[in-house]
């Protein structure tokens, strides 16, 4: 196991009726900014709960920000901080949400003249931020116990991911009863990402991490088990808890320690949002196992390993032959399992050409420099003509 370090700051508040404790949490002389997406939070009685969990402090709102929340619609906010000197922010919502306020928390700090310019690389993260806290209401991300975000910009049709220690949410409320009004479709996306986010600390080559590689087992294997039953039972309270506190488990940065990662399916997924507006779930749905076949030589024992673990499956020939029969049907049991919970896999269901998509985000790729010899994954070997036949495969 590798050498690493572990720091999590953000304080978890988890259970039912647990919006009541933001008077306790949120500094009763704050200048509060309560961000927020479409509204469905003012129909589900969550938004009332935490006005009045705020009685007496001064509040303003922001509503709108979208799922892949826009840098266009979160840059608005800057002019309201500034006039009314907003010091703490509250997202309330899912990982979006909670993304396009950590990059506001960021933007409002910084100095330069566009804050994009942080997000694509050519100026520093800002060194102060505002503080933020949040109240989940759709686990997928586990933006409420880390320090990641990811902004797209329309106009250039770019999306970017940004990490500072700054935007750990001071506190993050989780009330898996927030939950029960979710959409299908946000359900199934969730779970899509939480397997993924999972898979990309895992599914790389062998290292022996014994505990982590559990702790990354243990979470997948709850989500196959329950992720159907979390769509088709949306008031299952030990459920919707169990499927919440996997999405902060698998991306809080624990089950990565001492261990390779690879990214390259966030990555790639990034652009099939930018390009073509798909859903982030959506996107990892379709490019993990089209990355795990392109890949597989590389893959193909801890495949197996999860093949093993996750799925029981037992090869039916000796050897390394076995071996290998195991890695591909782990691949084909993932996919199934992602079309069983309403999330197609390829992209024609979405009505995207893979070969137009394909062309399309290996240039994006390869104009960024990115090569084969220098690019993405665990072992730095993706590069545009690699990216190009993944999406051809979907």
């Amino acid at each position: 196991m590798r050498n690493f370090s572990y720091q999590n700051p953000t304080k978890i508040i988890f259970g039912k009726n647990t919006i009541s404790e933001l008077a306790n949490e949120v500094p009763q002389n704050a200048k509060v900014l309560l961000t927020y997406g479409g509204g469905s939070i003012k129909k589900n009685g969550v938004y009332d709960a935490v006005k009045k969990a705020l009685d007496g402090r001064a509040v303003f709102e922001f509503g709108g920000i979208e799922p892949n929340p826009r840098y266009e619609t979160c840059i608005k906010t800057l002019d309201i901080i500034k006039k009314e000197g907003i010091d703490f922010l509250l997202a309330v919502g899912g990982g979006s949400v909670l993304d396009g306020t950590k990059f506001i928390a960021l933007a409002a700090k910084y100095q330069g003249a566009d804050p994009w310019d942080f997000m694509c690389g050519k100026a520093n993260s800002p060194s102060e931020a505002i503080a933020l806290a949040s109240v989940l209401t759709l686990p997928a991300t586990g933006s409420e116990s880390n320090a990641n975000f990811v902004i797209s910009r329309d106009s250039t049709q770019e999306k970017f991911g940004g990490w500072s220690p700054l935007i750990y949410p001071k506190f993050s409320i989780l009330d898996p009863e927030t939950t029960y009004t979710l959409p299908e479709k946000q359900t199934a996306n969730g779970i899509v990402d939480t397997f993924v986010h999972t898979m990309e600390q895992y599914l790389t080559h062998p290292e022996y991490a014994p505990l982590q590689e559990r702790w990354a087992e243990s979470i997948l294997t709850t989500l196959i088990e329950l992720g159907r039953e979390g769509i088709e039972e949306p008031k299952n309270y030990d459920v919707r808890s169990a499927l919440m506190w996997s999405a902060t488990m698998a991306l809080n940065g624990l089950i990565s320690r001492g261990v390779p990662e690879d990214w390259t399916t966030h990555g790639i997924g990034h652009e099939l949002t930018a390009f073509y507006g798909l859903d982030h779930g959506q996107t990892l749905a379709v490019v993990m196992p089209g990355l795990w076949r392109n890949q597989f030589e590389k893959k193909k024992a801890k495949l197996a390993q999860y093949g093993h673990r996750v799925w029981g499956l037992l090869s039916k020939k000796p050897g390394q032959e076995g071996h290998d029969e195991v890695a591909v049907l782990a691949i084909e049991k993932t996919e199934e399992f992602f079309e069983f919970l309403g999330v197609p896999t390829k992209l024609s269901a979405y009505g995207v050409n893979a070969a137009e998509a394909a062309e399309k985000i290996s240039k994006r790729f390869e104009a960024r420099g990115l090569t084969s010899e220098k690019g993405l994954g665990e072992n730095g070997c993706i590069g545009p003509k690699e990216i190009k036949e993944i999406l051809e495969s979907r």
